[in-house]
């Protein structure tokens, strides 16, 4: 995902190796049992530290709120305001973005203490005054629940979390001041609060806003929250004074209040909304106390895990599958309140009819790998998903980008909301507005913004006209070929044709001298040269995005076949793409993005634009060497450190991608309906599927050194292919896979 600080200085953090779950387990059995805890397997931690950007606080799947510990610092690898390496906090946030590039929400941090506080000095979010250290060896992290010691204050601290509700449980010493500051003006990196409100409703209850501008330009958060305990005392500031006022509005507005101590424990819950307070005061889950939530969370996670089951004997695999299955869960994220309505850009409010809205729709990383999987476990929630856009592309007549709590952030390139639309129609997928929903893919791709106005006329983007050129292009030509396949599906035969005459844009910018994809200028005949393909500028004077020429060059889902042959045929694509993950992995320039990261040569796993190239070998006829790639990237990207994620997870994606391959399949191309086969990991994965059938991939003799595929049946009959189709995996069955330690160049290599 697309990192956004422009000028801000990058901090590199080397994580000691820590062992998150050293708990051994009885292996998965294949039929689901009710004492099976697949909640054991998960570790939050996983992806906390290095680049992966995720969070460790609680939240249940999908769930509209994100309760999590906020470090309160500044930096790229703080954007899900947590990172494994610090050990200050200062309070606890309820929006978070899970696995991004980008730092936003972080709202309505809530912070227990033990003394009285000044809140009248503006400071730094990491210098206020009710912080506290913290050690990992008192913090805990499970599907559902986070708890942690605070140091400076002596109190347990203890989160879990509904739908629209947060719980939170504070065990103070005996006999100390039980406080809570709740500060709605503290920020960091580019969000800011430009107007907030707080009001104490009763002994209980505080209700309030926090208006922002960050990454979601208009961003408005309404809350209530209640306590277990009267409030005794009180101190509220508003904009640097104290007021001696129950009800107050101004740009950073904060409260302290203080309880009974003669009980040790006090317990909040909030829920929030986009639309109003009373919105939110809906929203609050009043039926159920702490430990309740606890435990229901805990459940909602199990049985979310058995939508697919894994069979293996080594802990550590189980450990990396069932983390990912969890991060794969944690967004998109329910953004339309009990009563439906929910907030836009331009701030009108709409109401979810028949459906439920999500927001966080990170669809530039998610269209390749997570939203294929959501059509596997999360079926009933695609078309809500849809919907959600169809709403987005009412308020600004495109199909979004890429959407953070109703507002769209352009950020990343191409149209993909395109791709997963066509996807979920091709495989079935059919409650929403379907009609509505391609004309809005026509629309979205036929108006004048982000360069499409250069695309349709030099059908291209040219390089001195924007810069990202060559991504965009490539990009875009997917998006068209997805429209196609859409338009033919629905009978509009000369849109199909349109569409499908212009995915093949990508041809216009392969250089067949370099056998890269290179910026062309508008003249429709000069390269961008001089050109080094290992060269990298972030964001401005780039022809590509987040990347560089060996990594943007194999972007050509739709028509692979045609563009080996444009290679010159296997032998030399393949020894290129060989060349792609045994080159050197030093990248060239000034300005590199951060985002490359996960080297294996020049291969980076740990940014989207890789994830499909080492299937591409399967396209080339020489399955073995996939299967060879694939597996370097099992042992090199993932573990179960906090540093186990060679990227940014963003919103599932890299989780995705070891879901899928882990198991032995990858949907390559998501609209063409077909997952490439490559090496699994697992004896068994069985895929619970939402028509009630299974379907299973054995994988006989596989081991660390058994990674290459010997043969292959599909229910008892020999299956020599190179891939299987979505309509044969729905159909449930078996796919049995016979490994062995040695490559079988006579297995798929016949077209």
């Amino acid at each position: 995902m697309k990192t956004i600080f422009k000028n801000l200085i990058l901090l590199v953090i080397s994580v000691t190796t820590f062992c998150c779950k050293n708990e051994k387990h009885d292996d998965v059995n294949n039929d689901i049992k009710d004492e099976v805890s697949y909640n054991d397997f998960v570790d939050p931690f996983i992806g906390t530290g290095g680049h992966g950007h995720t969070y460790p606080g609680a939240t249940v799947p999908f769930g509209m709120i994100q309760l999590s510990p906020n470090n309160g610092q500044d930096g790229w690898d703080w954007c899900s305001g947590y990172h494994y390496s610090d050990s200050l906090v200062i309070g606890f946030s309820h929006l978070n973005l899970s696995g991004t590039g980008g730092s936003d929400l972080k709202d309505l941090v809530f912070m227990p203490i033990n003394k009285k506080v000044d809140l009248t000095k503006d400071t730094h979010a990491r210098d206020v005054p009710y912080r506290s250290k913290y050690s990992h060896k008192n913090e805990f992290a499970a599907p559902g629940y986070y708890s942690v010691f605070l140091e400076d204050h002596d109190i347990k601290v203890e989160l879990t979390s509904g739908t629209r509700t947060a719980f939170h449980k504070y065990t103070f010493k005996k006999d100390d001041i039980q406080s809570v500051v709740l500060d709605l003006g503290v920020a960091t990196n580019w969000d800011g609060a430009t107007a907030t409100h707080l009001k104490i409703e009763d002994d209980h209850t505080i209700s309030g806003y926090r208006y922002s501008r960050g990454w979601a330009y208009n961003q408005k958060v309404f809350f209530v929250a209640k306590f277990s305990k009267p409030i005794t005392e009180k101190q509220i500031v508003k904009d640097g004074e104290t007021i001696d006022s129950d009800n107050v509005e101004g740009i950073k507005t904060s409260i302290q209040l203080f309880f009974d101590n003669s009980e040790a424990t006090l317990e909040t819950k909030l829920a929030y909304s986009s639309v109003s307070i009373e919105n939110a005061r809906q929203n609050l889950d009043a039926s159920k106390n702490f430990d309740e939530a606890k435990q229901s969370a805990a459940e909602t996670w199990n049985k979310e895990f058995k939508d697919i089951e894994v069979k293996t004997k080594t802990d550590s695999l189980k450990t990396i599958f069932y983390t990912s299955l969890y991060h794969a869960k944690l967004a998109p994220v329910i953004f339309s309140d009990k009563n439906g309505q929910f907030r836009l850009q331009n701030d009108s409010i709409v109401t979810a009819n028949n459906y439920t809205a999500y927001s966080t729709l990170s669809l530039w990383d998610t269209f390749r790998a997570e939203n294929p999987l959501l059509i596997f476990t999360d079926s009933e929630k695609v078309g809500d998903m849809i919907s959600s856009m169809l709403a987005y592309f009412d308020e600004r007549k495109r199909l979004p980008v890429w959407t953070l709590h109703g507002n769209e952030t352009n950020c990343m390139t191409g149209y993909h909301a395109v791709s997963v639309i066509a996807e979920a129609y091709i495989k079935g997928i059919r409650n929403f507005d379907v009609e509505k929903a391609y004309q809005a893919v026509k629309t979205t791709l036929m108006q004048n913004e982000r360069g499409m106005e250069y695309y349709k006329k030099y059908g291209y983007i040219p390089y001195d006209l924007m810069d990202e050129s060559v991504t965009i292009t490539l990009e875009y030509a997917y998006n068209d070929w997805c429209a196609a396949l859409m338009a033919k599906a629905l009978g509009h035969e000369e849109d199909y044709t349109y569409f499908h005459d212009r995915s093949m844009a990508y041809k216009h910018v392969f250089d067949p001298e370099t056998r890269f994809m290179l910026g062309k200028k508008s003249d429709g005949i000069t390269w961008h040269k001089p050109f080094d393909p290992k060269y990298s500028k972030h964001q401005k004077e780039t022809d590509y995005t987040e990347g560089n020429a060996w990594q943007h060059s194999w972007f050509v889902l739709h028509d692979a076949e045609n563009f080996v042959k444009m290679h010159g045929g296997s032998d030399p694509f393949t020894q290129m793409l060989e060349q792609l993950f045994t080159e050197s992995s030093e990248i060239t320039g000034d300005h590199v993005s951060p985002d490359i990261s996960g080297m294996i040569g020049q291969y980076a796993h740990g940014n989207e634009p890789s994830h499909h190239i080492a299937y591409l070998f399967n396209k080339a006829g020489k399955p073995w060497l996939a299967q060879y790639w694939i597996k370097k990237i099992f042992d090199t990207q993932y573990n179960t450190t906090p540093n186990g994620l060679s990227g940014n997870e963003d919103c599932g994606q890299m989780s995705a991608w070891y879901i899928f391959s882990s198991m032995g399949i990858y949907p390559f191309n998501p609209v063409s309906a077909t997952y490439e086969i490559g090496t699994p990991l697992f004896e068994k994965s069985t895929i619970h599927l939402d028509n009630g059938k299974d379907f299973v991939i054995e994988a006989e003799n596989v081991s660390d050194k058994n990674f290459y595929i010997q043969s292959a049946t599909l229910n008892g009959k020999e299956h020599n292919k190179t891939f299987i189709t979505h309509e044969q995996i729905i159909a449930g069955g078996v796919l049995k896979l016979v490994m062995g330690s040695e490559p079988n160049k006579n297995w798929a290599v016949k077209k």
